[in-house]
């Protein structure tokens, strides 16, 4: 992969990775319109281990919290022994439907999902689905019902958001899209949602993205000869390449989106998804690809 492949892509991941527009299916139709032969191989996973520093870096003050309420908890051997503490738990709690999902489900999903013709229709149902969210949203509040805080989350709402979570294991789906859309389904205000969403996703990305690195370093001591990511010299520059441009985008995305939804709803994102489906049924239609 050359490295102008490399940048584009990294722009491509820490821009769609936290807005709600699915990171995946949009490095699957870049990755195929620049001709490369296996666009869902490893390449297209862990590079979205580069978002994962943003995320720290923009919620560390968040993250140190938690980790030291988890500690507490461990400590007293109580667990929600503080609010920090039981958010942790929140977080671990909502991460099992994507580790369940994921493991036992992961072949079939790439057989089944990871074209783009699947990616066009999930892109699709997931707008229509958030914009059901935000009528929802809208429903609650001309009732007098005020959106939900974050003290508010209970472990059904993170098994919930967790669970939805899963749904973005299919391309087009959006990890951030699908659990802002459990969230608002849920009452939370969007701004929670998306905070919520946000820390939700560091254990699903880590876990991923060390799995395929895992799994690709397997295949370069087991296979003679050049393979995969740690093939040469020039495809794991490729790749640092694009996890550094990653996290410099994301940062931006991360701060952009959560002003943003202080002061609008997700209805351009729901627009954007549905002309994006549209786009690649064009796309195919007119045979530019398959």
């Amino acid at each position: 992969m050359a490295i102008w492949e490399a940048i584009l892509l990294g722009v491509v991941q820490g821009i769609t990775e936290f807005l709600p527009i699915s990171s995946t299916a949009h490095l699957l139709l870049v990755r195929t319109l620049l001709g490369h032969p296996e666009p869902d191989d490893a390449f297209t996973v862990v590079v979205q281990l580069g978002t994962l520093l943003p995320v720290l870096l923009y919620f560390r003050a968040d993250i140190f919290k938690l980790a030291r309420g988890a500690f507490r908890d461990a400590r007293s051997l109580r667990i929600g022994a503080t609010p920090e503490g039981w958010m942790a738990w929140l977080v671990v709690l909502g991460t099992v439907p994507v580790v369940a999902v994921g493991l036992t489900l992961k072949k079939w999903l790439k057989a089944t999902f990871f074209n783009l013709p699947s990616i066009a229709v999930v892109a699709i149902a997931f707008a229509l689905l958030l914009a059901a969210a935000e009528w929802w949203t809208r429903r609650r509040a001309a009732r007098g019902k005020p959106g939900r805080s974050e003290g508010d989350l209970g472990w059904l709402d993170a098994l919930w958001v967790g669970a939805w979570q899963a749904l973005a294991l299919m391309p087009g789906g959006s990890r951030s899209g699908t659990t802002i859309t459990g969230g608002l389904f849920a009452g939370l205000t969007r701004p929670v949602a998306a905070r919520f969403s946000f820390v939700l996703s560091l254990p699903a990305i880590t876990g991923a993205g060390l799995k395929e690195l895992y799994d690709e370093y397997k295949k370069f001591k087991d296979v003679k000869g050049p393979h995969g990511l740690f093939a040469s010299g020039d495809d794991l520059a490729a790749l640092g390449v694009g996890l550094v441009v990653s996290a410099v985008v994301g940062y931006v995305a991360i701060a952009g989106l959560l002003h943003f939804l202080k002061r609008y709803t997700t209805t351009v994102f729901i627009v954007y998804r549905v002309l994006f489906g549209l786009a690649i049924l064009g796309l195919i239609a007119a045979g530019v690809v398959k």
